[in-house]
């Protein structure tokens, strides 16, 4: 699966595109401004774009209208073609946001129950009770995503549903050869649409990537041959921040012990999770980090550990907003992509994952925990590769056996000699790749 060798980046394009928060109605060509960034995108290292929504919606894009149209804030589906076709002529892969647990109130089917009630045909494509109330005041109740009326939950259960979003989806894939879905709240979807949502894709394209929302429980329940390939690790993502504020190593190596380690009850031994150190949902990781020299170990961990990186625009040059100031804060509009020392660090992570087997497929293993370092070993039968971090402002020596005596570094090209003990200077990380 190419999704298992790649680095994500993730673009909420109507902020990034800076496009008005209410659906004003005006056709603007915003989203051409991805072509724009394609060359900034490729240099990073990155070979995939997850988009969140970017469907006709009411607000925020999960709230959607209309599910075979780009907003119309956004611009034409012509003008997405036109950008996925320069995606794709650049090696980069689309995955587009998936919004299927629920729509807006601008929804065709919503807006015909609103307006012809129980003799709407499209009345048992929702939870209705036309005895009750909502908080717009329709004279009708709904459920909606916890509790939010916006959010118009749907039966996934009725097969004029399944059938309209699977059909949504032929669309996405013939019109524009879309790569891939990320199912938005996957954890609240109904379990046999989404073997039904799985059986679909294989059909229409070889190697079609799912990867679900999940936060957490057991992910396997989601994850699976019948179902998502892959989901958004939550449990890391916490365990990755909180680690370098606590200087606590133990955290997030414990946390990747549990999933991925070599014993045999650990829970996604062999699974290619999403991981990621901030989202459109969270505070920036920069704004996240309490020392801001953790923030390229941070992306370091992330890249090294047993997963799929995904990078979120603006921080791969230390973009800040904490989710306190509102999803819009998260969400801005930048003139043009910056690049700096970050951008340039996460750039070798890039190339390092990419060329490396163990790095996209090795088992994982602990051989140096400390409170403010770590080294775990990526193996697979034709490659070793010992990720090492040292949090700390001091220098540190390690001592190991490696069985090996030389290393290259992916990230950097140096030698290293394991000979005496490894020293790793204050606030460094490498990959070391052992040479017989």
């Amino acid at each position: 699966m190419w999704a298992y060798e790649s680095v994500f980046y993730q673009i909420y394009p109507l902020g990034f595109c800076g496009a008005p928060f209410e659906n004003d109605g005006v056709l603007t060509h915003r989203i051409l401004k991805v072509n724009d960034w394609i060359p900034h995108i490729k240099k990073l290292g990155a070979d995939a774009v997850y988009f969140s929504p970017l469907f006709e919606s009411d607000t925020h894009g999960y709230n959607t209208r209309d599910y075979k149209k780009l907003d119309v804030r956004l611009g034409t589906n012509e003008d997405f073609a036109a950008v996925c076709k320069n995606l794709h002529r650049a090696g980069i892969r689309i995955v587009l946001d998936g919004v299927f647990n629920h729509a807006g109130r601008g929804f065709f089917a919503f807006q015909d129950v609103l307006k012809n009630r129980e003799n709407s045909s499209y009345k048992d494509w929702f939870f209705l009770n036309f005895q009750g109330n909502s908080n717009y005041n329709d004279g009708l109740w709904y459920e909606g995503w916890e509790g939010n009326f916006d959010l118009v939950k749907l039966n996934l259960k009725n097969e004029e549903v399944i059938r309209y979003l699977l059909d949504s989806v032929k669309y996405w894939i013939d019109t524009f050869d879309i790569d891939g879905l990320r199912l938005d709240v996957a954890y609240c979807l109904d379990h046999d649409f989404v073997r039904r949502l799985r059986s679909h894709c294989d059909s229409l394209k070889n190697e079609f990537f799912l990867v679900g929302e999940m936060l957490h429980g057991d992910y396997n329940q989601l994850m699976n041959d019948q179902m998502l390939h892959s989901v958004t690790n939550y449990e890391c993502y916490k365990g990755l921040f909180s680690s370098f504020n606590s200087m606590n190593m133990f955290e997030i190596i414990h946390s990747l012990l549990r999933q991925f380690g070599p014993e045999n009850w650990t829970l996604y031994k062999g699974k290619h999770l999403l991981s990621f150190v901030d989202n459109h949902d969270v505070t920036r990781i920069a704004s996240n980090l309490t020392n801001e020299r953790h923030l390229p170990l941070i992306y370091a961990l992330c890249f090294g550990m047993p997963g799929i990186p995904c990078i979120y625009y603006g921080s791969e040059w230390g973009a800040k907003a904490h989710k306190n100031e509102g999803d819009p804060a998260l969400r801005p509009c930048f003139d043009a992509p910056l690049e700096n020392e970050l951008t340039r660090w996460i750039t070798a992570l890039s190339k390092a994952k990419k060329e490396s087997a163990a790095l996209n497929y090795g088992d994982f293993c602990s051989v140096v925990l400390t409170n403010r370092q770590c080294i775990f070993e990526r193996r697979t039968d034709n490659e070793r590769v010992f990720v090492a971090v040292n949090a700390d402002e001091t220098p540190y020596t390690a001592h190991f056996d490696t069985g090996c005596g030389r290393a290259k570094d992916l990230i950097t090209g140096a030698e290293h000699d394991f000979g005496g003990g490894s020293q790793l200077p204050a606030y460094s990380a490498f990959f070391w790749k052992c040479e017989s």
